[in-house]
């Protein structure tokens, strides 16, 4: 067999951001994906969707992270080359893939437990911004109980994230309450679907207060953290659940248990890793339900950003400096 062709492919070099990124060559991955359990899934990347857990690689401060030099890029879209026997995947899938790392690069290892099937009417483009967003979405929702008819306060309405948590909100039953910090960012919650939108300034927990009839919302999903945090938790109803889902605000908050106490309110946390290793059983029902919601039209990645691969330092730093609408994407293959 002849060996492998090296792939153009953006690298972090050392742990300095992503500004110290190159695009290189590399040799095409070999094996299979670290978390993978041994299954080689090899994916023809067309596009890679990047996040706030990329950025936080490239410094080394994510907690699944990998050694310089690495290819970053945490999921992509594209078409199988190799799949393991016994694999519900085939070449020529159209797929989309969890890769945590090796995403933006012409080919990928995927992992097949954290893979999905795109229909035929999702673009590539669309569906880099599927498996992450959406699945982190539709597991903070599974993990604080969302039931039909609740309100879902969501915070960073107008990234990634929060617009996949609109979506699926609404699919599931639920009525979302965007919160956003400006005009833009108000007019990507809207496209996802969103239609009562707030802002973060002062009393706004007052205008959840009124949009709910005084009682406050049921869930708050929050992928922020920060100051805002116990004005979070005053905005829920007695029984009210906040599902905490990363820290993209900077700051890591703190709670007091008799704040809890007081109003039977719930703080749960929302790590699908963990959450899979302790009961493996709950991927196949993820992709499952991300497969349907997708074949149905009930969720539509919000794409608010394309960039070539040569711009991948670029589309990291709309993140960095919390510029992006919708997701970030990286087009591979045009």
């Amino acid at each position: 067999m002849a060996p492998a062709a090296d792939v153009r492919a953006f690298v972090i070099p050392e742990l300095a951001g992503p500004s110290a990124g190159e695009l290189r060559d590399v040799p095409e991955p070999d094996g299979a994906h670290e978390w993978a359990d041994g299954q080689r899934l090899l994916i023809d990347v067309h596009a890679t969707g990047v996040s706030f857990p990329d950025l936080l690689q490239s410094r080394g401060e994510y907690q699944h992270g990998q050694a310089p030099p690495y290819v970053a890029g945490g999921e992509v879209a594209g078409v199988v080359l190799e799949a393991p026997s016994g694999c519900r995947f085939s070449p020529g899938d159209r797929v989309a893939s969890l890769t945590l790392w090796g995403g933006l690069a012409e080919r990928a290892l995927g992992q097949p437990r954290y893979t999905v099937r795109l229909p035929d009417a999702m673009s590539f483009i669309e569906g880099a911004a599927l498996e992450l967003n959406y699945a982190t979405a539709w597991f903070a929702l599974y993990r604080v109980g969302l039931r039909p008819g609740e309100t879902v306060l969501v915070h960073g309405a107008g990234g990634g994230v929060g617009t996949a948590t609109i979506q699926v909100t609404q699919a599931l039953g639920g009525t979302p309450i965007a919160v956003v910090s400006d005009d833009a960012k108000e007019r990507v919650a809207r496209e996802a679907g969103a239609r009562l939108v707030i802002r973060p300034a002062a009393g706004w927990v007052d205008e959840v207060k009124a949009l709910t009839d005084g009682r406050g919302v049921d869930v708050v999903i929050d992928p922020v953290g920060g100051e805002r945090f116990v004005d979070s938790l005053r905005s829920l109803d007695v029984g009210g659940r906040l599902g905490v889902v990363g820290f993209a605000g900077g700051g890591i908050p703190e709670v007091r248990a008799n704040r809890l106490l007081l109003r039977d309110l719930s703080v749960v946390g929302v790590a699908l890793a963990p959450y899979v290793g302790r009961h493996p059983e709950i991927s196949a029902v993820l992709a499952s339900a991300l497969e349907e919601l997708s074949a149905t039209g009930a969720i539509r990645p919000v794409v608010g950003h394309v960039l070539s691969l040569d711009r991948a330092a670029e589309a990291l730093a709309l993140i960095d400096r919390r510029a992006a609408l919708g997701k970030v994407v990286v087009q591979v293959k045009t």
